[in-house]
């Protein structure tokens, strides 16, 4: 597969030659293009503390306005809702839990690493009040929905991925029960195909989404770091295989958005953000796999092909585009930080080798150039499913500050800074 070499790319090629002749060392381009640390730690923060700011740990009676720390402190006939959406039980707030916890250890801020903790306790404490009042409204709008549901892998894998870093920091039993109950349901009860393939049941029946290659392998690697069965790291490694198998395109080096059991074809896009998660779980089970696993070898090679594939439509900017082999698509902003964030790590983990230095570099170049002064990001799409046509994806808005690409944006950002320290 031939490197397609932008214009910038193509001046930092030329600069690393004469750099070599002259000096007669090895180029590597994070001597050329490396961030400012110090404005890097800043935006980092200041996206960081607008969270802390805004997480306010509260419900509100939509009646009346009235606030309650407590959901069993309001009124018989009160309406609650979740006062911060950073304090609801949903798959991106999994992603900004754990990338809070890497970016407080990184920076020494205590705060960032306790708010996950405190979020889990909130959630904890308050759930089972929504829980014995449900009466099957929209998951999406009631809260904490998904924490008792339990029912496809966005409702459990990504915020169970991160109960496992707070398990760790605040070893609660109710924790640990969660776990296991979410854990013996991923391994049993999930959809799947007869391969084991995990699926979804909605909009249409039995469909492979790329996205719940993260929603899964993101949970299943770290059971499988926090008890040492092998059993999760086994059914991560199927996951990893299968939906190559049925999603990558090998021409195009990407994964499609979908596979449809009932027609036996592909979706219609290479959806950014649905990569981005594929090449999130992937190095998420790379980074806790034992040394020794049977399978190591080969899901490295996946891995490698993928990101081989995605760098090759990065454009001027260092962002890529809403749909990546589409360059009048839009540049979005989530994926762009999760292909930053993958090929950052995987330099720093030896996954990759040094040459793709440039590229993260690159990447986060552009993820900053999102990033307003006051912590707000710009570009990410906004939750998005399949859609049968690509002008569904192509007119996809993108909302200031969409939470889907937050967390992402301070795990790329937490990675650069272990790149170029």
């Amino acid at each position: 597969m031939k490197f397609q070499f932008t214009k910038s790319k193509k001046l930092l090629f030329s600069f690393s030659v004469l750099f070599f002749f002259v000096t007669g060392s090895q180029p590597y381009p994070s001597m050329i293009l490396s961030p400012n640390r110090t404005e890097t730690k800043h935006k980092l923060k200041i996206v960081a503390n607008a969270i802390l700011k805004e997480a306010t740990f509260q419900f509100v009676n939509q009646k009346n306005g009235k606030l309650y720390d407590i959901a069993a402190q309001a009124p018989q006939n009160s309406t609650l809702q979740i006062k911060s959406r950073y304090n609801d039980w949903r798959y991106w707030n999994g992603v900004l839990n754990i990338a809070l916890i890497k970016l407080g250890n990184i920076l020494d801020k205590k705060a960032y690493v306790e708010f996950p903790i405190k979020n889990m306790t909130f959630n904890f404490d308050n759930y089972k009040y929504f829980q014995d009042q449900y009466k099957d409204e929209d998951k999406w709008s009631y809260p904490f929905a998904q924490h008792f549901i339990m029912k496809e892998l966005d409702d459990y894998g990504a915020m169970g991925a991160s109960l496992v870093e707070v398990y760790q920091k605040d070893p609660q039993e109710r924790y640990r029960a969660y776990l296991n109950k979410a854990a013996k349901y991923l391994l049993i009860n999930q959809n799947r195909l007869p391969d084991s393939t995990l699926v979804r049941a909605f909009p249409v029946k039995w469909t492979i989404w790329a996205d719940d290659l993260y929603m899964s392998v993101s949970f299943l690697s770290r059971m499988g770091e926090l008890t040492g069965d092998n059993r999760y790291f086994e059914f991560a490694a199927t996951q990893v295989i299968n939906f190559n198998k049925y999603l990558f395109d090998v021409d195009k080096g990407l994964m499609y958005h979908c596979w449809y059991s009932d027609t036996k074809k592909n979706g219609v896009a290479f959806w950014g953000r649905a990569n981005g998660w594929a090449l999130l779980a992937q190095i998420d089970l790379l980074d806790r796999l034992p040394d020794n696993f049977s399978k190591r070898n080969k899901l490295l090679e996946l891995f490698r092909r993928q990101v081989k594939g995605v760098i090759e439509y990065q454009s001027n900017s260092g962002l890529w585009h809403q749909l990546l082999d589409k360059s009048d698509s839009y540049l979005e902003t989530s994926c762009s930080t999760m292909f930053t964030y993958v090929i950052a790590r995987a330099v720093n983990k030896g996954y990759l080798s040094k040459d793709y230095t440039s590229i993260a570099l690159k990447g986060w170049e552009g993820v900053e150039s999102k990033i307003r002064v006051d912590g707000q990001i710009e570009g990410v799409c906004t939750g998005t499913g399949i859609g049968d046509n690509l002008a569904f994806y192509y007119n996809r808005p993108t909302p200031l500050n969409d939470v889907h690409g937050i967390g992402a944006v301070l795990l790329a950002g937490s990675e650069i800074l272990q790149l170029t320290k």
